[in-house]
Formats: structure tokens, sequence, C-alpha cells
């Protein structure tokens, strides 16, 4: 089954504006529906107004780190199915394992490529669809 780019709206959480305007680049590209968000506060209420198909967080933010927004989404039973992705500059098992323990589907090392972050949409809307 192919993925249908064009009907996902995916949303992209991290304090470093250069990372989200690379991720909404390269994802409205391939036609996805793109919402950004700061950090984790700005994002929780994004998410309800929003309702991403997908999302990527960063782990390392200010005041609502990754760890703590994934949680809180997978937390939601409106949102417990949305796939989480952890995006960090740090490619640790620690951090993997952490991220796993708080419900993340997957985990992207920065910076990632195009085919990485297409990739992972894939395989999650793929699971999520099947």
């Amino acid at each position: 089954m192919d993925v249908d780019f064009e009907s996902l709206t995916v949303m992209v959480i991290d304090d470093s504006k250069t990372i989200r305007r690379t991720a909404e680049t390269l994802l409205k590209k391939v036609g996805c529906a793109v919402v950004t968000a700061t950090d984790g506060f700005d994002a929780l209420a994004k998410i309800a107004d929003n309702r991403p198909d997908i999302i990527f967080v960063d782990i390392m933010m200010p005041r609502l780190d990754g760890y703590q927004t994934c949680a809180l989404i997978k937390n939601n039973s409106q949102f417990k199915s949305t796939p989480v992705i952890m995006l960090s500059s740090k490619d640790g098992l620690f951090d993997k394992a952490k991220g796993r323990i708080v419900g993340s589907d997957e985990y992207l090392t920065k910076p990632f490529s195009k085919s990485e972050l297409i990739g992972a949409i894939e395989s999650q809307v793929r699971l999520t669809s099947a």
C-alpha cells in the first residue's frame, strides 16, 4: 500500500527554527500539510485543533521536553494511536529506550535526511492503516 502524502497532516515540534523549516520544506514537497510548534506547550494546543496524522517531536526542548510531550500525547485517549517519532541530536541507546518507555513509535537522529523523514512516515502510516 502506498502512502498518500497529500492526505496527511504532519506536526513538527522543535525549538530549532532551522529544523522546523527544513522538515516543513521537505514534507510540503511531497504534499503533506504541515503544522509546526516551538515546544510541547505550543504543540498540545495545536494538536487538538489540527489533529495531525503523525507527530515528530524533538527531545531537548525548554519547558516541556520531548519525552514529557510524547507521554502527554500518548496518555490522551484521542491521540493515543497517533504515531510519535522522537528527534534527537544524540544517537544514544538510553534516549531510544526512554523514548520507547513514554510511547514513541520511532526515533530519528538529527540531522535527518529527506529519505529518513519520508521513510519514518511511510512505516508509521502503513502500520496505523494496516
